[in-house]
């Protein structure tokens, strides 16, 4: 199965989203804007006039921003709608391909090759399907919406120096809807800061070039704080009277802590390393120790379950066993999710946006509200809980 390109949404470079960004208003004149704000910066008029003279703005790139329900599956059935035999053996096939290029980037940044080899398969199905949005389109129309102009904004000017030099075209450079572009689907400034020639014909080409789209995928990872040969996700059993307010990406403990605990692998052994435990659908469900690198994840993508599901996928790409699913409990639909994120608001809980997705904040605040109730404090929402608040 193809997954639909919407994921990339939420990709984040390292560039800082800034406040107080200009959008809205007439579109003409926000790009004369954007037009005389490029010269200010330096480059010339002649360059910024070619850049922007096809510029439009694009509906169905505000559709797809709009239209990101898929975050809203639980993790079983998210991972499971992704993760499939054939992606699997393909991605075991690309490591024996792509191997001296994998080494290179083990030795030179210490990214594991399943870690890419899963983002490669979530983003593009290894390159098969990179997007066909008009790049500089999707930049200046989620530029000129005003839900997050701090992000795509520079990234129209970053855009504007790969086109100087002659990396870019306005016209025929085409992408995921969200403006990132290639086979790991880079956005234009962190393919300018992390851009890499794996295969040494001179050139960039994040598009065509599986060498070059690895190594810089490697690179950029490398730069977002990944940590060098550490592990990043290994899953886990857990004993039934575990005390589960530990558990979340909000509390962390050295893994040998965790093994007092009686949490034990499943394959392997645990790494001596800080690790929080991580249950996706509660105490019942699939059970995961999350290591420093697995957070590392959240600066490619935001969303808690596209960024364990990916985690878990690259453990399954270098060998570890399919997880063990369990029983969890029944979760939420999305309507009772935005009532319990109502409910959670009304108690004083900051959940962010009442959106139906489980995200941090909301798994915050149940559990929260379980260890206030006496139950069991997993930070899975379920219809009983819904209930009693």
């Amino acid at each position: 199965m193809r997954l639909p390109l919407f994921l990339a949404a939420l990709s984040l470079s390292a560039t800082t989203a800034l406040a107080n960004v200009p959008c809205g208003g007439s579109f003409s004149g926000f790009i004369n804007d954007m037009k005389k704000e490029a010269i200010a910066k330096g480059h010339k008029k002649s360059n910024v006039d070619d850049f922007f003279a096809n510029a439009r703005q694009d509906p169905k790139t505000l559709k797809a921003d709009r239209s990101q329900g898929v975050f809203q599956m639980p993790f079983l059935d998210f991972s499971q709608r992704l993760i499939s035999k054939n992606r699997i053996d393909v991605g075991r096939s690309k490591a024996k391909t792509y191997k001296s290029t994998f080494d290179r980037i083990e030795r030179d940044y210490g990214v594991s090759r399943g870690v890419l080899l899963a983002f490669w398969a979530f983003e593009t199905d290894y390159g098969a399907f990179q997007g066909d949005f008009n790049t500089l389109n999707s930049l200046v129309t989620l530029s000129h919406d005003c839900r997050r102009p701090g992000l795509f904004r520079p990234q129209v000017f970053a855009a504007l120096e790969l086109y100087e030099r002659g990396d870019f075209s306005p016209t025929k450079t085409t992408g995921a809807w969200a403006g990132e572009i290639g086979m790991v689907q880079m956005l234009p400034a962190d393919i300018i800061e992390n851009g890499t020639d794996g295969d040494g014909d001179g050139k960039v080409s994040l598009k065509t070039s599986p060498q070059d789209a690895l190594m810089s995928g490697g690179k950029m990872l490398s730069h977002l704080g990944w940590r060098k040969g550490e592990p990043w996700l290994q899953e886990v059993t857990v004993p039934k009277n575990l005390d589960w307010s530990k558990s979340g990406l909000d509390h962390s403990m050295k893994a040998s802590q965790w093994a007092k605990m009686g949490v034990k692998p499943r394959q392997g052994q645990l790494a001596n390393l800080e690790a929080s435990l991580l249950l996706p659908q509660g105490r019942k469900g699939p059970a995961f120790l999350a290591y420093p690198n697995y957070r590392v994840h959240f600066e490619w993508n935001k969303s808690f379950v596209y960024v364990t599901t990916a985690a878990y996928f690259a453990t399954r790409l270098e060998g570890a066993k399919p997880y063990n699913a369990g029983n969890p409990d029944p979760g939420l639909s999305r309507n009772q999710m935005k009532q319990l994120q109502k409910k959670l608001k009304a108690r004083g809980h900051d959940v962010g946006k009442v959106d139906g997705i489980l995200g941090k904040k909301t798994r915050a605040a149940v559990q929260a509200e379980q260890v206030r109730l006496g139950l069991p404090a997993d930070a899975w929402p379920t219809p009983s809980l819904l209930g009693k608040l």
